[in-house]
């Protein structure tokens, strides 16, 4: 099956419009390492157009036509996006299959949750307007109260590679739920399907710079829109050092940052599990989305008494994972982003093994994949909390494995990490579950399972995984700025001073 890349421009002000400096970005098909299209590559000029252009829309018609129209008009729009997204659900899917990676079935998936979001914020905007005005409980009853939830302005988007439609739907949909106006910066490795969100709102109406797309390198694109002064905040998903420069260049603004950064998340495995239930989803919460995934449960904590036969059947399950091009029936994991991927998750299977980490399987190239950016699903175990393996995060389908013997003790090793992103526990003693979500350092807990995600539920994490909450209400909250208005209702005086003696 032929895959065409569509040729777009930058989406600014509404139109398609050439970068400034006419730059373009190839587009690489991880799976086969060909070149199969070109992206244009924003610089600081296109960053300075598109946040013009979104605050004309922030102001137009003093608002009325964005920012302060009602809920329920921009939720028509967010609607009539989740339609066409649906619409052309299989053009997206294999678009995103074939620039990121991922399996064909899961691509699917994705579109079908990135449709779910705009519904769900669709909803969200129009129950806003039923939160305006929401009155104060005050003291004195010469005074009344209420609260206004107003959009914050223009923000900016900073999305990666790993769901590259999905992630930035995270985004975008609450940020015009609320009434913001938006300009999308979208990685570089994986920037397709944004674009193609472009050529949706353009379909459906959406007015003119309400959002803006721009692709490009993060150096040349994504830092200038971060430093730019006339971008109210910025909301960033990707790793930890970007996240500080970003951190950084907002504090000289006195900006406002949301950040969803790196982790490192334990999965905690107890010995009254159902071993072949527990072993699948072990494999599932570290090798899904081809083991890219910021919330991955890579550090595997499993009891003594069954580290054995658990590991045992976990090397078996994980070697007979299919592991083909994304377009292959029946595929589970395809090929990393790209080559510099490629080559940091190999160097990390390589660096575990010199420092005496035992590769029970996985961690390099399938014998019949010659070409693409391929990389066996590895599991590491003689681990050590010292070790590279242990405590840095590698965004690859690789599993480091230590066992524990009390529950207080794979609590301990589960939250010895700079990072809390997530954590996942597996036991039929729901007593027990229930006590270790409470002391897992992470801002998302999965029970008897790990990785599902649901835009209802907030999504976020604590320590040097970042800080704020998308999706669910925390995520319109994020994009909102809360103003009280007081009014002094009574008849007489407010009497504090002494009026002049009359003449």
């Amino acid at each position: 099956m032929a895959i065409t890349v569509p040729r777009r421009q930058l989406f600014i002000g509404g139109k398609w419009t050439d970068p400034v400096r006419r730059n373009t970005l190839p587009v690489v098909n991880p799976a086969t390492e060909d070149i199969i299209g070109y992206i244009p590559a924003a610089t600081s000029e296109d960053v300075e157009l598109a946040v013009v252009a979104a605050r004309e829309a922030f102001t137009r018609n003093k608002g009325k036509d964005w920012s302060r129209a009602s809920g329920a008009v921009r939720a028509r729009y967010l609607r009539a996006i989740a339609a066409k997204v649906t619409e052309r659900k299989s053009e997206l899917a294999n678009l995103e299959a074939i620039d990121c990676g991922k399996p064909l079935d899961e691509a699917a998936w994705d579109v079908d949750d990135v449709a779910g979001c705009f519904e769900y914020y669709a909803d969200l905007a129009e129950g806003l307007d039923a939160k305006q005005k929401a009155p104060l409980s005050l003291p004195l009853d010469t005074f009344k109260g209420y609260v206004l939830k107003e959009p914050l302005g223009v923000v900016g988007l900073i999305t990666p590679w790993n769901y590259p439609l999905l992630m930035a739907v995270w985004k975008v949909a609450p940020a015009l739920a609320a009434g913001c106006t938006a300009i999308l910066k979208p990685s570089e490795l994986a920037s397709v399907t944004c674009l193609e969100l472009a050529d949706i709102c353009r379909e459906v109406g959406l007015p003119p710079g309400v959002l803006n797309i721009l692709t490009g390198l993060g150096t040349e694109a994504g830092a200038p829109l971060a430093a730019h002064p006339n971008v109210d905040k910025i909301v960033f998903t990707g790793s930890t050092a970007t996240g500080s420069n970003i951190m950084t260049s907002a504090a000289k603004l006195v900006k406002p940052v949301s950040l969803e950064l790196g982790g490192k998340s334990p999965i905690i495995v107890f010995e009254d599990v159902d071993i072949d239930k527990a072993v699948e989803w072990t494999m599932f919460g570290c090798f899904w989305t081809n083991g890219q995934i910021c919330s991955a449960t890579s550090r595997l904590l499993v009891h003594e008494k069954i580290a054995d036969e658990f590991l045992r059947k976990l090397v078996k399950w994980t070697k007979n994972i299919k592991i083909s091009d994304p377009f292959e029936e029946g595929c589970r994991l395809g090929p990393v982003v790209s080559k510099g991927q490629y080559e940091r998750v190999v160097k990390f299977v390589s660096n575990a093994r010199k420092e005496g980490a035992t590769v029970l399987c996985g961690g390099a190239r399938p014998e019949h994949l010659k070409k693409g950016y391929f990389v066996e699903p590895a599991i590491i175990s003689n681990v050590t909390t010292s070790m590279e393996i242990w405590r840095d995060e590698v965004f690859g389908p690789v599993l480091c494995v230590k066992t524990f013997s009390t529950e207080d003790e794979a609590i301990q090793l589960a939250n010895d990490s700079q990072y809390g992103l997530a954590g996942a526990v597996l036991s039929n003693d729901l007593e027990r579950c229930d006590r270790v979500s409470k002391a897992f350092e992470a801002g998302i807990v999965w029970v008897n399972c790990s990785q599902p995600c649901f835009c209802q539920a907030p999504w976020g994490g604590t320590k040097r995984s970042g800080f704020g909450r998308e999706l669910g209400e925390w995520g319109l909250e994020n994009y909102l700025s809360v103003k009280q208005v007081t009014q002094y209702i009574s008849n007489e005086p407010w009497g504090w001073y002494k009026p002049p003696s009359k003449l």
